[in-house]
């Protein structure tokens, strides 16, 4: 198998429900990627955010925020290539923002997010590639539905309709890294090989190193 020539750092960024840890486990899978999943089951905030996000939401993001800058300076540091289920990106630029826009979190509380956010993102290497998995609120309340989680089952649509308005804002100003946009709807890249073949092949060809990963 041929040997790439550095470790990779590739980061899969979208909605709730768009698919990232399927596609980050897929893409592990096939590119031999170490994959690192977003901390979900194990969140001590998150049960408790969706019943009461003015409540918890600094609790939240500073959870998400810590766990994920350990994460990524893992990543960096580790020697190896690998995949990432959400990026340290979105805690601010998507999730922390739009708490504070909506009015969830207040003000002292965001700007002592966001001033943190910044001293950590000084000592942070920026992934090769960064997949965003765009989908529409229906594909994103279809899939939270499937998966059927429990305290998924209050996201409000509002919630998630101004949660896409930030990614596509935020897209479209990230600017540390290459880009891979992937339109989702229809895609079903879980049951339907010939739907992952075609990722595969945005994949391989957004890296320059494509010559050097196995087919």
């Amino acid at each position: 198998m041929p040997v790439v020539s550095r470790p990779l750092f590739i980061a899969v960024a979208g909605n709730i429900g768009a698919g990232k840890s399927s596609l980050t486990r897929l893409l592990g899978d096939r590119f031999t990627w170490k994959p690192f999943y977003e901390s979900v089951d194990d969140n001590p905030y998150l049960a408790d955010f969706y019943g009461s996000m003015p409540r918890w939401s600094f609790h939240l993001q500073i959870y998400f925020l810590a766990n994920r800058f350990k994460t990524h300076k893992h990543i960096v540091e580790s020697g190896s290539s690998v995949i990432q289920d959400r990026s340290i990106y979105e805690d601010a630029e998507i999730f922390a923002r739009n708490l504070y826009e909506m009015g969830r979190m207040d003000e002292r509380d965001y700007t002592t997010y966001v001033s943190l956010f910044h001293v950590m993102m000084e000592y942070l290497k920026p992934p090769d590639l960064m997949i965003y998995l765009k989908a529409s609120v229906d594909t994103l309340m279809r899939q939270i539905a499937k998966r059927g989680r429990d305290f998924e089952k209050g996201i409000e649509r509002a919630y998630l309709e101004q949660l896409n308005k930030h990614y596509e804002d935020w897209i479209r100003r990230y600017t540390i890294g290459p880009v891979l946009i992937i339109p989702s709807d229809g895609l079903d890249f879980v049951n339907n090989p010939a739907d992952l073949e075609h990722i595969i092949g945005l994949v391989r060809s957004s890296l320059p190193q494509i010559e050097l990963f196995p087919k």
